[in-house]
């Protein structure tokens, strides 16, 4: 990096606040809230989509269906954050970012349209390759732009779209797939029926690709990120948008504080992406470790999302109001991103882990406390569930893409969490497989457990908090 590059990064690491106009939050956040509706919208919509495009399907067996596309999602996904996502350390965050959404909207679109299961696993898989890189590289760029001392805030601001977008995801497939039927059995404004049968779940991903549109075209607004142009030698375009940032500041701030003297100047090796990821030794065991991390939480994240009503219905609930408590649960997940928002600066990224373990493993246990048939118990379990298994995501997100440096950074961050995703993939096929001999209470142990393991390893991870990023991943 040359001194002129070094300044500029300098100027930009001075600013104590977001400097963009704050509409480009939003911008980044609708394609946040898209990503996570289409993640949540095959939760409760597969029993319709299943019965209308599998032969001899019937919302007794449709669950033996689902494990395929939500494998091939994650297959897709890992995809997509291995293969895409490097392409923006070389080409540019912004241009990928259109790139990426444009993909997960023509799968949303795909599946819309699919007229049988081949079609509809293709259509999954697509979408999840898009998710993938998409995730990846937002949660690059909003590292690079926001300030220093807000690097974990911006990315929870983020992610409670990602909240919202589950939400709605939730009760429109309940609204749009489900009959209606007395509260607690169902919703009593529910439209699936003869008069709407079918059309509920193409109707859901159809949003989803619309939703995709929207996206795209605002992230047309988004500036290039100054760190990525300083690595390009790209001065002159850096140097203007740091301009831009500076002057947006001081308009709501005031003065800003004066520029470093000590600028570093580390040597910037030609740019060999993972290689030089694996290469490195420090980037190696960071690697190692926040993958294993990863691997983990995804595992809980996943199980939860895939066995939580499997878990209900062990405890005597039936399939309704199962989905019910699960669709009340998932107000914990936009409570947890806005925990993650307002506290997630005050102490280190590691140490948030343990917290969300803790707070899963109570949420477990209220649950199978309550017993059976105790909806209000059940449900405030369900929101403590969410709230734990959450709440460490936009952190964490934060806290992996601080441990690389700009030129391998979208890279670093895929290589972690999206191979990640491989335990996601084992936990959901193993706790299909145990629940009936483990029990509820075993389940939800299994839950927390993976956080608590992760937890341990997390405290060999690197602090990053308040620290400029190229002090952390030179």
């Amino acid at each position: 990096m040359s001194l002129e590059g070094a300044h500029i990064i300098a100027r930009q690491d001075r600013i104590p606040a977001w400097s963009f106009p704050y509409l480009f939050i939003a911008i980044i956040g609708i394609g946040f809230l898209f990503t996570f509706f289409d993640i949540f919208d095959i939760n409760v919509s597969f029993i319709q989509t299943c019965t209308q495009i599998v032969p001899g399907c019937t919302p007794v067996n449709a669950a033996s269906y689902l494990g395929l596309p939500v494998l091939l999602n994650l297959v897709g996904y890992v995809i997509g954050a291995l293969f895409i996502s490097p392409f923006a350390d070389r080409f540019g965050r912004r241009d990928i970012l259109v790139v990426t959404l444009v993909i997960t909207g023509l799968g949303s679109l795909y599946n819309a349209l699919a007229g049988d299961y081949t079609n509809f696993i293709l259509a999954r898989t697509i979408t999840g390759i898009g998710i993938g890189a998409d995730l990846a590289i937002v949660n690059t760029y909003i590292s690079e732009v926001a300030p220093v001392g807000g690097r974990g805030q911006y990315n929870a601001l983020i992610f409670i779209m990602s909240g919202m977008g589950a939400l709605i995801a939730v009760w429109l497939g309940l609204t749009l797939t489900t009959p209606a039927a007395p509260f607690p059995f169902g919703l009593p404004f529910a439209v699936a029926g003869p008069h709407f049968e079918g059309a509920g779940w193409r109707i859901m991903y159809g949003i989803g690709a619309l939703l995709a549109v929207v996206g795209v075209l605002l992230r047309f607004e988004l500036p290039e990120s100054p760190r990525w142009l300083v690595t390009e030698g790209r001065f002159a375009d850096a140097n203007r948008i740091v301009s831009k940032m500076e002057a947006s500041a001081t308009s709501r701030g005031g003065a800003l504080p004066p520029v470093p003297t000590d600028l570093p100047l580390p040597t910037t090796p030609e740019r060999v992406g993972y290689m030089e990821i694996l290469r490195n030794p420090l980037y190696l065991r960071r690697s190692i470790l926040l993958f294993f991390i990863w691997l983990l939480c995804h595992a809980t994240l996943y199980s939860n999302a895939a066995g939580f009503t499997v878990i209900l219905a062990a405890l005597g609930y039936a399939p309704p109001v199962a989905g019910l408590i699960v669709a009340i649960g998932v107000f914990g997940f936009l409570i947890g991103a806005y925990i993650a928002y307002a506290f997630g600066e005050k102490m280190e990224r590691k140490y948030w882990l343990p917290v969300a373990a803790v707070l899963t493993l109570i949420g477990g246990l209220i649950i199978v406390l309550g017993g059976r048939n105790n909806l209000p118990v059940a449900a405030l379990g369900a929101i403590i569930i969410f709230i734990g298994t959450d709440i460490f995501v936009p952190i964490a997100y934060a806290w992996s893409t601080e441990n690389y440096p700009t030129r391998a950074r979208a890279a670093g961050f895929a290589l972690v969490e999206g191979g990640g995703h491989i335990g996601g993939g084992l936990a959901v096929i193993l706790i299909g497989s145990i629940i009936s001999s483990i029990g509820p209470l075993g389940s939800f142990l299994l839950l927390g457990g993976y956080l608590v393991v992760a937890s341990v390893l997390a405290m060999f991870g690197t602090s990053t908090r308040n620290k400029r990023l190229d002090e952390v991943a030179p």
